[in-house]
C-alpha cells in the first residue's frame, strides 16, 4: 500500500481500495498505522465530485532517509535519498585503488558519517544503507569473483564489514541491478512493464524489472550482459570465456586501442604509463576528442556502440523488453554517442518489433545511478516487501477521480 501512495503520489483512500483491491476496514487500519508511524500524510481535500470531499494522502517524503553507496575501482558515490528516493546530498570520492579492504571500509564509514551529518539529518531516522558493486555477487560473501582490478576484494565479507563499522543495517547487491531499481523507485519508466536497464562503468552489465520487481536470478547475477559471446574467437575475458561483451565494447577496450594508436593517445592527452588503470578518466578523454570532431576517437567509440547494441537487442529479444535505459558513469559520459547507435539496432532488428516497439533512452542520473538504487534497495526491503507478481496499476492516477497529478 505505501508503494501505492508512494507510485500516486496523492491518493484517496477511496483511491487505493480500487488500486489494491483491499476492503475498506483494512485500508483505514492500514493508513492509520501508516500516519501514526509518521510515514503518510494527509495533504488535503480533493475537488468536490457531487459527494463529500475526499481526504487525500501523500507520503511524508522527510520521515525517513536511506543511504546508498556504490563501490568501484574508478570511484565511491554516496547519496541520501528521503522515503520518495529523492536525493537529499551527495558526494564523490577516490575509489578503491589497491587499498587494503578494511581501510577501505573504515574511510567509507567516515565518509557516510559526513554525508549525514552534512544534510544535518537525524541519524534515527536512516532505515539503513546500500552497498553496490560490480558483480558477480554473492549475497553473503560479496564478491566471489571480482573484476581484475578489484581482485583483492574477492571473498572479502562486503555487507557485514560495513555494517560493522557504520552500525547500519546493510542491504548488498550488484550496481546494475541498482541502478535498474532506481529507475523504477524514481518513477521514470511510468507503468512499464519489463524494462532493463544497461549499465556501462568499468564494466558493463543489465538490471531487470519485470512487473515492478528486480529480477536477480538464482545467485542476484541475472543480466550479466557483459558476459554474452559476442565472438567465440575474440579475446579471452576474465570471466573464463572468449570474446564477451565487456573485452569488447567496455571503456577498456576502448582505452586500449585508443592507447595503441599513439597519435590518437596525443591528440586525446592520454598519460604515456599511467601507474594504475585510469579507465573512466581516459575513456572521458577519447570521448572529448570525439566531440571535438576527431574522426578516430569516434570511430572507436561507435565500434564499441555497435558491439553493445547487439547485447543490447540480444537481453531484449530474450526479456520481450518495453524500455531500455542506458546509464552508468560512462554512459553519463558518451551516452550521446551510444544512444543512437543502441536504437537504430533496436528499431531495425528488434524481433518483436512487428507487435511492440520498445524505448530507448538515457538516464536522467547515469552517473550516480546505481547510488541511488542503492539507497532505494533500503527503502524497497525495509518498506515495500513486495510480493512476486505484484504489478502496481498503470491508472493509478484514475483511481482518484479528481484527476491529481501523480509521479508516474
Amino acid at each position: 500500500m505505501l508503494d501505492v501512495i508512494r507510485a500516486a503520489g496523492t491518493i484517496s483512500r477511496v483511491g487505493l481500495v480500487k488500486a489494491t483491491g483491499f476492503t475498506g476496514a483494512t485500508i483505514s487500519t492500514v493508513v492509520r498505522r501508516l500516519i501514526d508511524d509518521g510515514l503518510v500524510l494527509e495533504s488535503g481535500r480533493a475537488e468536490s465530485t457531487g459527494g463529500k470531499r475526499r481526504v487525500l494522502l501523500q507520503l511524508n517524503q522527510s520521515s525517513r532517509f536511506a543511504v546508498g553507496v556504490h563501490l568501484d575501482h574508478a570511484g565511491i558515490t554516496y547519496v541520501l535519498t528521503n522515503l520518495g528516493g529523492s536525493v537529499v546530498a551527495r558526494m564523490s570520492r577516490a575509489g578503491v585503488g589497491t587499498d587494503d579492504p578494511a581501510v577501505i571500509m573504515e574511510r567509507m564509514a567516515t565518509e557516510v558519517d559526513a554525508l549525514i551529518d552534512g544534510a544535518g539529518v537525524d541519524r534515527s531516522r536512516i532505515l539503513g544503507l546500500g552497498l553496490v558493486a560490480p558483480g558477480p555477487m554473492n549475497q553473503i560473501s560479496g564478491m566471489r569473483v571480482s573484476p581484475p582490478t578489484m581482485r583483492h576484494w574477492e571473498d572479502y565479507p562486503l555487507a557485514s564489514a560495513l555494517e560493522t563499522a557504520t552500525h547500519l543495517p546493510v542491504v548488498l547487491d550488484n550496481d546494475a541491478t541498482a541502478a535498474a531499481l532506481g529507475e523504477h523507485w524514481s518513477g521514470d519508466v511510468g507503468g512499464t512493464s519489463t524494462f532493463a536497464a544497461i549499465y556501462m562503468g568499468t564494466g558493463i552489465g543489465a538490471g531487470l524489472v519485470v512487473n515492478g520487481i528486480t529480477y536477480r536470478g538464482a545467485s542476484g547475477n541475472a543480466g550479466e550482459i557483459g558476459h554474452i559471446c559476442l565472438d567465440v574467437n575474440g579475446p579471452a575475458c576474465w570471466c573464463g570465456a572468449r570474446g564477451c561483451t565487456e573485452m569488447l565494447a567496455g571503456p577498456g577496450a576502448v582505452v586500449s586501442a585508443a592507447r595503441a594508436d599513439a597519435a590518437l593517445a596525443r591528440a586525446a592527452g592520454l598519460a604515456e604509463s599511467p601507474e594504475r588503470p585510469r579507465w573512466l578518466a581516459d575513456f572521458a578523454a577519447i570521448t572529448r576528442a570525439a566531440l571535438r570532431g576527431d574522426a578516430r576517437a569516434k570511430q572507436l567509440l561507435e565500434n564499441s556502440a555497435r558491439h553493445l547494441a547487439i547485447a543490447a537487442r540480444t537481453l531484449a529479444n530474450v526479456m520481450d523488453l518495453e524500455q531500455l535505459v542506458l546509464t552508468g558513469p560512462s554512459l553519463a559520459i558518451a551516452g550521446s554517442i551510444y544512444l543512437p547507435v543502441v536504437r537504430d539496432e533496436l528499431d531495425r532488428a528488434f524481433f518483436s518489433r512487428a507487435t511492440h516497439s520498445i524505448t530507448v533512452r538515457l538516464s536522467r542520473s547515469a552517473a550516480t545511478a546505481p547510488a541511488i538504487g542503492a539507497a532505494a534497495l533500503v527503502l524497497q526491503s525495509e518498506l515495500v516487501p513486495l510480493r512476486e507478481g505484484l504489478r502496481l496499476p498503470d491508472n493509478l492516477g484514475d483511481a482518484e477521480p479528481t484527476g491529481q497529478p501523480t509521479s508516474r
